[in-house]
């Protein structure tokens, strides 16, 4: 579909650009995806998010939407009726359950794993992931539940909660190449290793979440560049 008012301001590291680019996939949608210099950042960047100045930023037309969350919703609002699957359910508990669940995730996933990748000591990195273990125990559980037996946490398509957590999938090889584990346990978390290849492999994601190697170089350098 043809939409060239349509631009995403974020980087190909940031999870939460990966999931603008995600939902804007699942819609079809044609945007203009501008990376932006997080050193030098855009006079459009800064005009379009001035409270915040984070990344990513949709813009529609004239409009500017800000935080990842809320532009998966806006995507999914605005074109709920261009005859693709809709990313949050129709009903309004499912809808709010899914909405708790990717809050969950921005809080408890997102600075467990930031936390032990870049913490400091040793024992601060161990705390961390033993918080990330807990957390992925807690989704498997969700996913059990959630997915009525099917591939997603919204069942046979990707929904809202597969996109809050399918955009921190890099991030997670990226401890795997770090700390020599897997993330996913076959023994413990055996539906989220059949879920993360299944939304890996989706035709809405592929060619999306950035390559691990990549992350990996930009991971260090950014641990290189925090004060000892």
């Amino acid at each position: 579909m043809a939409t060239n008012d349509l631009k995403l301001l974020g980087g190909w590291f940031s999870p939460f650009a990966v999931r603008a680019q995600i939902a804007l996939s699942i819609k079809g949608l044609d945007y203009e995806n501008i990376v932006e210099n997080l050193n030098s950042k855009s006079d459009l960047f800064l005009q379009s998010n001035p409270v915040y100045k984070k990344i990513p930023v949709l813009i529609h037309g004239d409009k500017a939407i800000c935080e990842s969350a809320i532009i998966v919703e806006y995507i999914d609002e605005v074109w709920k009726n261009n005859g693709t699957p809709s990313i949050l359910p129709s009903n309004a508990y499912d809808r709010a359950s899914a909405r708790f669940w990717g809050a969950y995730i921005d809080d408890k996933l997102y600075n467990s794993l930031r936390n032990g990748l870049f913490a400091q000591d040793i024992e601060s990195k161990k705390k961390h992931f033993e918080e990330l273990a807990e957390v992925l125990l807690k989704l498997e559980d969700v996913l059990n539940k959630s997915s009525g037996g099917k591939d997603f946490f919204g069942g046979e398509k990707i929904g809202f909660v597969d996109i809050a957590f399918g955009c921190y999938l890099s991030w997670l090889r990226v401890k795997e190449k770090f700390t020599g584990e897997k993330a996913f346990d076959e023994a413990k978390t055996p539906s989220l290793v059949k879920w993360a290849e299944a939304f890996a492999t989706d035709p809405a994601v592929k060619g999306i979440l950035p390559e691990t190697d990549k992350l990996v170089e930009y991971a260090l350098a950014m641990a290189a560049a925090i004060p000892k």
